[in-house]
């Protein structure tokens, strides 16, 4: 292995973490705004005319905040798979917190570390390896992240509806007294 495998290697590695990263402030803010939007129409909540628009738009509204709550946990909370370990396959990845929690001390850790990198084809393929997993977690923390974005989306129009409805409802009849 040349130096330029490894530096390319880390370049994208280090592009992926990023990715992770921004993913999960995005879903964190996106939680937060919720959070606030849902305070306010809970305050709200025992204001609303109730009638067959309104409760319909009440009940997408609460479906949609659920859902874009759960699609965000999603994104924030990691999902770590305890996989079969293969026969072929039975390097530990010492480059994920699964893989490191696997040792049982520091000295054992660093003596694996010091071990596998002796190889530079073991070495390359264990960050390879995070590489590839960093992405596979990235693709379904955006795809997490996407579908909450639209039921947020959806939340949000239809607390607008009620509220616009609400507004319509008290201002049709000093528009239009008869």
């Amino acid at each position: 292995m040349n130096n330029n495998s490894f530096k390319a290697l880390f370049q994208v590695l280090s592009s992926e973490q990023q990715i992770l990263m921004r993913t999960d402030q995005k879903a964190f803010t996106l939680l937060s705004i919720l959070g606030v939007f849902m305070v306010f129409f809970i305050i709200h909540f025992l204001k609303i005319q109730i009638n067959w628009f309104t409760f319909i738009l009440v009940f997408v509204y609460f479906l949609a905040a659920f859902m874009a709550i759960v699609y965000l946990v999603l994104v924030i909370v990691p999902r770590v798979r305890s996989d079969e370990i293969k026969e072929d396959n039975s390097e530990i990845n010492a480059t994920f917190f699964g893989g490191i929690s696997q040792f049982s001390s520091a000295e054992e850790y660093a003596s694996y570390l010091s071990e596998i990198s002796e190889d530079e084809t073991k070495t390359y393929n264990m960050f390879a390896t995070q590489v590839f997993t960093l992405g596979k977690i990235n693709s379904f923390k955006n795809k997490a992240l996407k579908n909450a974005i639209i039921f947020f989306a959806i939340a949000i129009m239809s607390e607008l509806f009620i509220i616009m409805s609400m507004a319509w409802g008290r201002a049709l009849p000093f528009l239009f007294p008869n």
